[in-house]
């Protein structure tokens, strides 16, 4: 399954606050990506990684690469194949909240953390 065959690709949007925790990340580490995998404690939320850090395979579906203003390349959001089948029918926003995240985000030492807002899409 892949962009242009799913059948109900979720729109995934960023909030004012995201997006700028993005630029910032943007212009300390370079071009990025997302990748939520439906793993239990952080791995339900979205993890931000240097684009092509974080290695997606037949297991994974890209939702969408997201336009940021500010951001000079688009950020690709992909998501495990057994989560897509979840949120399939769901408008992602992608937030920041104060608190600490995983480790292996490149948020976690900024004392924030990006989570997933949703609301069902438009049909």
């Amino acid at each position: 399954m892949d962009e242009e065959t799913s059948p109900a690709r979720p729109l995934v949007e960023v909030t004012p606050a995201a997006a700028g925790l993005i630029r910032r990340l943007r212009a300390d580490h370079g071009p990025l990506m997302f990748h939520q995998s439906g793993g239990c404690c952080d791995g339900s939320a979205p993890m931000c990684y240097q684009d092509g850090e974080f290695r997606t395979g037949g297991s994974d579906v890209l939702l969408q690469s997201l336009e940021v203003e500010g951001v000079a390349e688009p950020v690709p959001f992909w998501m495990s194949v057994s989560q897509y089948e979840v949120w399939r029918h769901t408008r992602l926003i992608v937030d920041v909240v104060e608190g600490r995240g995983s480790g292996f985000s490149l948020e976690a030492p900024e004392g924030v953390r990006f989570l997933i807002r949703s609301r069902l899409a438009d049909a």
